[in-house]
């Protein structure tokens, strides 16, 4: 159904899609995109342990372990030095947001779906992303169907969650594990069918050598290659000599 602007731009769609196969598959298209990310990595800095001392000998006074990162950074006086010393630990990166869900527009428009479940389908979707595929009943109807057990189901994902990619625009498709989702409906039908929700998710960012986390990787080296061209706004730094 046009909305009477041939030229409007496509408006590209976040999405939670399921790496793999399996039952039921897996995918939500976000109706709405979030109205902000909230993306977190920490970093956890300690002094390192000093060399032993030599046989029958004593730990020479520079070599003496300070008692707090403080005291061990007052000790360099070049900057690069203390960045090789120093014992960092770099987190996991962690993403937040919510997820809108409302059924007034197909509604509106008389999509028979909606009319008998609402927002439903798309929250059970959800809900089944952080339930551990072992049990999903339909792959065990199948299974036995084809003669064998649950475990003989090739796309059974045994007892863990199903793994997810969250995919946001054409530079950042991440796997992802959902450390929590909270799901509060506030709108229902005359059937009590929910209609209107908000899901609140967190995520941890699987880093590593998988392919999508590869490819999103690049993207962000590639934009802060981008950022080079600001480099003439240097000069409204003050650096001292």
């Amino acid at each position: 159904m046009s909305d009477g602007f041939p030229n409007k731009p496509k408006i590209l769609r976040g999405a939670f899609v399921e790496f793999g196969l399996s039952l039921p598959p897996l995918v939500v298209v976000f109706q709405f995109n979030p109205l902000q990310l909230t993306r977190n990595r920490s970093l956890t800095f300690a002094v390192p342990n000093p060399p032993p001392p030599p046989p029958g000998g004593k730990t020479p006074v520079s070599q003496t372990p300070t008692r707090t990162l403080r005291q061990f950074h007052g000790t360099f006086s070049n900057l690069l030095d203390l960045q090789k010393q120093q014992l960092v630990t770099v987190q996991e990166q962690s993403i937040g947001f919510d997820i809108r869900l409302d059924a007034t527009d197909r509604l509106d428009d008389g999509d028979t779906l909606t009319e008998q479940f609402g927002i439903a389908p798309q929250i059970s979707t959800l809900e089944l992303m952080v339930y551990p595929k072992g049990e999903s009943l339909l792959a065990a109807a199948v299974s036995a169907l084809l003669g064998g057990g649950t475990k003989g189901f090739s796309f059974t994902r045994g007892s863990n969650p199903p793994l997810v990619l969250f995919i946001f625009g054409r530079k950042r498709v991440l796997p992802v594990n959902i450390n929590s989702m909270n799901i509060t409906e506030t709108e229902f039908s005359t059937d009590l069918n929910p209609i209107r929700a908000n899901v609140s998710v967190n995520l941890t960012v699987i880093e590593g050598k998988s392919v999508p986390y590869l490819y999103s990787k690049a993207m962000v080296e590639a934009m802060s290659v981008l950022n080079l061209a600001n480099i003439a706004s240097i000069a409204n730094v003050v650096v001292p000599g």
